[in-house]
């Protein structure tokens, strides 16, 4: 422990105490599991959404439609639309339960715990409404417009599903507003998609065009199905593991 300790314990130790305060050692423990969630966290959010690209190109090759996305379009969600949360993600505050959880096993990969069929679920939900948003488009108002609208919905769709990532307690219980980064890259994300799509030279570059009420309105309603659809998803995870998410804990 710090300069009372010898050589040899130091190499064989996992962890070494800088001072005789044993305390280091909660705080450090709280610490890791901040930082391990986080990651977790920010992994789970980017392959939800990258799936959910997947499976927009995909499928929508496959049911023999015009490719619903540019390449363009696709650098410009994963330039934009996926970084700003991601990284956000990453300065979420620790949960306030963080030290009653059990131990994490060395053993455990990080998608343990069915983490890689929350990711799949997450992934073909997101790539599924924006394909509907295409359809929906596509049928009313012509190629240019579904593109758009379906571009417009991806993007949104990824910043809405970034809320849902915060906790896997329901996101009425936790708040919106404990995380200022996420919120602000929520909110960026959003006034530069609108840019993309209003302002003539982006919406050139990115061949999209603007939208009226009535297609905001259809981008809007599809985009925000996520939080319905996985606050349901976290009821159903409350029912089979028994993990409580709509009661606050008294701590």
């Amino acid at each position: 422990m710090g300069k009372a300790g010898t050589d040899v314990a130091k190499n064989a130790a996992d962890m070494i105490l800088t001072d005789d305060n044993f305390v280091t050692i909660e705080n450090a423990v709280k610490n890791g599991r901040h930082i391990y969630e986080n990651i977790k966290k920010a992994v789970h959010f980017l392959l939800a959404t990258n799936i959910g690209e997947i499976v927009v190109i995909f499928f929508g090759l496959l049911l023999g439609w015009e490719t619903p996305l540019l390449a363009i379009q696709l650098l410009w969600i994963n330039l934009v639309t996926d970084s700003l949360p991601a990284i956000a993600l990453g300065m979420e505050p620790a949960d306030i339960d963080i030290m009653r959880k059990k131990p994490h096993s060395s053993k455990k990969s990080l998608f343990a715990d069915g983490l890689w069929g929350k990711i799949f679920v997450e992934g073909t939900m997101i790539g599924i409404l924006t394909l509907l948003v295409f359809s929906i488009g596509n049928k009313l108002y012509g190629l240019t417009v579904a593109r758009t609208m379906a571009f417009t919905a991806l993007s949104i769709l990824e910043l809405i599903h970034s809320i849902n990532v915060k906790t896997d307690k329901s996101i009425f219980t936790i708040g919106l507003f404990n995380n200022w980064y996420l919120l602000a890259a929520i909110v960026s994300g959003m006034i530069l998609q609108a840019f993309v799509t209003a302002i003539p030279v982006f919406s050139k570059i990115f061949q999209v065009t603007s939208l009226n009420g009535t297609q905001w309105l259809i981008v809007g309603v599809i985009s925000t199905m996520p939080i319905i659809l996985v606050e349901l998803q976290k009821k159903l995870n409350e029912i089979k593991y028994g993990k409580t998410i709509f009661a606050k804990e008294n701590i």
